[in-house]
């Protein structure tokens, strides 16, 4: 007689999910015996333990693979919910029966036939199988966020306490919280250390599983554990538990103290002080430029920048860093301004927004009145309809034109906020950088240069142990301006337009007083 063959499959988890699934010794022997009786011959048995929430099972793979590998073949196992908990492997089986490479499954406990109704049945089991999975974990997740909020302890109870199953919580033990508030209390003494207190516990009896002394992780988890102060840790965060404490918090801070004092720092390695790192690149060959230390003909140490030379040849050579810093000051000190001017272009900027916020004032008036208005009209529109006054085509065509009005006028007061002003601060920004460059063109702070360099200018390279980077047109605007100052005609009673800041059509108005007045002071 004619025997199909199949690929036997058990699996039982180890998680609690599975407590109610009889072990794999039992699944083993039913299905041997339900092989016998339906006259199924087994060509291989797989088994293993481990879940089937995710994908990634050993043993699954090895069978699939087999499975993918013969011409026909069909699978025996306890229940669908063994071969699959997730819609990967769940659809991989499905895939396979439709592919003809699974030409029968097999059951004790459930029915299925390779055909459409079957098929559908099978992903159902599937499905059933996932969503006892998933509801399983909300119910667990559910369940300790119960408990959290009575207060209750969580898992097996730390050292000091045992669990009452009554109650569902802790309780101080007798004799080994006792160990524990004295263990504390060697401990806040100062003199002792992880060893010493190991050795302490081992002399009450206290040790590992295998009877060695606690190991220093150990002992250092104890100190640490503010399960005896009555809280309860959950994922990182701690929450008040109902179970009464072993330790005072004063105890248990001194504690503290002493850990965080023996604490050994970590020992950092000594950086160099390279302020200009990372700002410029190689005018030759565009790679990084880096720094070191170099000891003079005399004796005396500088600190030299040059290229990294990464990208190939380069026959560019070292420049010290004091001349670095005296071309950035020199370069800062182009687009400084003094502090006369910077008052006088501040002045104007506050006038200016004082006539932007009047105007301002009234524009938004004038716009919250047209918006009342229309709400207005809207009002006695509907009114006039529920009344009956006007049909149903005459209202939703005059609705039509207030809603749209209503749109509009939102969008103009949306514009307004978002626009009104937004020149204001950018341009009082800038003013205040023009000033900054003047206080960094006489200053040592390094880090301070190199951000301002960072925040006006781009593409900072060395070149023949020469600076240069690029600015933008507003930068370029007053470093050509004041060129034009000391090397042409100058000019006086300046007067700034903020439009001309903002890249608009305006420009600053230079007014002529004296055919040859004094040079300004801006330097």
């Amino acid at each position: 007689m004619f025997k199909s063959k199949y690929f036997l499959y058990a699996r039982k988890s180890t998680e609690d999910d599975d407590h109610q699934i009889m072990s794999i010794e039992a699944q083993l022997f039913e299905l041997r015996e339900f092989a016998r009786k339906e006259n199924l011959e087994i060509l291989e048995e797989f088994q293993e333990s481990k879940s089937a929430k995710k994908p990634g099972r050993e043993k699954w793979g090895e069978m699939i693979e087999k499975i993918e590998e013969s011409e026909g073949v069909g699978v025996l196992s306890w229940h669908p919910d063994r071969l699959a908990r997730n819609s990967v492997d769940g659809g991989k089986i499905i895939y396979l029966v439709d592919q003809e490479k699974i030409v029968s499954l097999r059951f004790p406990t459930f029915w299925f036939e390779p055909t459409p109704q079957g098929l559908f049945m099978l992903q159902v089991a599937f499905g059933q199988s996932k969503y006892y999975s998933d509801n399983l974990v909300e119910n667990i997740n559910r369940g300790i966020r119960q408990k959290i909020r009575r207060g209750e302890w969580l898992t097996l109870a730390p050292f000091g306490y045992v669990n009452n199953p009554k109650t569902r919580n802790i309780e101080p033990d007798d004799v080994k919280s006792k160990i524990i508030v004295r263990m504390f209390e060697e401990f806040a003494k100062g003199h002792h250390t992880f060893k010493s207190i190991s050795d302490f516990l081992t002399d009450l009896g206290i040790t590992s599983r295998n009877g060695t002394p606690l190991a220093k992780s150990a002992v250092q988890a104890i100190l640490t554990n503010r399960a005896y102060l009555g809280l309860v840790n959950h994922k990182g965060e701690y929450y008040d538990g109902s179970f009464p404490p072993i330790l005072s918090p004063q105890m248990f801070e001194a504690v503290q103290k002493i850990l965080e004092r023996n604490a050994k720092p970590r020992k950092s390695k000594t950086k160099h002080n390279f302020p200009f790192t990372g700002l410029f690149s190689c005018g030759e060959c565009e790679s990084s430029i880096t720094a070191q230390w170099a000891t003079g003909r005399r004796g005396g140490k500088y600190r030299y920048y040059r290229c990294t030379k990464k990208k190939g040849n380069c026959a560019q050579g070292y420049l010290r860093e004091d001349l670095l810093i005296a071309q950035l000051k020199e370069q800062l000190q182009i687009f400084a301004l003094c502090d006369e001017c910077v008052e006088k272009m501040l002045e104007r900027v506050s006038k200016w927004e004082r006539e932007v916020d009047n105007s301002s004032q009234s524009f938004i008036q004038n716009l919250k009145d047209k918006q009342r208005e229309n709400q207005r009209k809207l009002d006695k529109l509907v009114s006039l309809y529920l009344d009956g006054d006007i049909d149903r085509s005459l209202y939703l065509e005059k609705k039509e034109v207030l809603m749209r009005e209503k749109v509009s006028l939102n969008s103009q007061k949306i514009d307004f906020e978002r626009n009104g002003k937004n020149w204001v601060e950018p341009l009082r920004s800038w003013i205040l950088d023009t000033k900054k460059a003047s206080v960094l063109a006489s200053s040592e702070n390094y880090s301070e240069m190199k951000a301002f360099i960072q925040k006006i200018g781009t593409n900072p390279n060395l070149l023949d142990k020469t600076i240069s980077f690029s600015v933008s047109p507003l930068w370029d605007f007053v470093a050509s301006r004041k060129a034009e100052t000391v090397l042409a005609s100058p000019y006086e009673n300046r007067d700034f337009c903020p439009h001309t800041a903002l890249g608009g059509e305006s420009s600053i108005l230079w007014t002529r007083q004296d055919s040859n007045p004094p040079p300004p002071q801006c330097k």
